[in-house]
């Protein structure tokens, strides 16, 4: 009877993993701050669009509105989370390549 090995993550999908949650962090927090603002005025909204930037400022082409702004936000985090695992991934297998490995 054989076992799985266990599945160990490498630091690039470690690292696109936490973007992923500081920005679903950061867009929670921007939907609550905005909900407890009653003059309309938040600026909270810049927040996770500028960490999610370039790829969610692709997408404010969209209409107006709060669904619109939150699949910008998780577009952009997701595909700015897959150049980020993609990055890593190319990092280290260079390095490898470089060890003589």
């Amino acid at each position: 009877m054989t076992t799985d090995p266990v599945r160990r993550f490498s630091p690039a999908d470690l690292t696109a993993l936490a973007y992923a949650v500081v920005c679903v962090g950061l867009l929670i927090w921007a939907v609550v701050v905005t909900a407890m603002d009653s003059t309309d005025e938040s600026m909270a909204g810049v927040i996770p669009l500028l960490a999610t930037a370039p790829t969610s400022l692709l997408f404010l082409a969209l209409p107006d509105g709060a669904a619109y702004f939150a699949a910008a936000v998780v577009a952009g985090t997701l595909i700015n989370a897959a150049i980020i695992r993609w990055c890593g991934h190319a990092l280290s297998r260079g390095a490898r390549r470089g060890a003589g490995e």
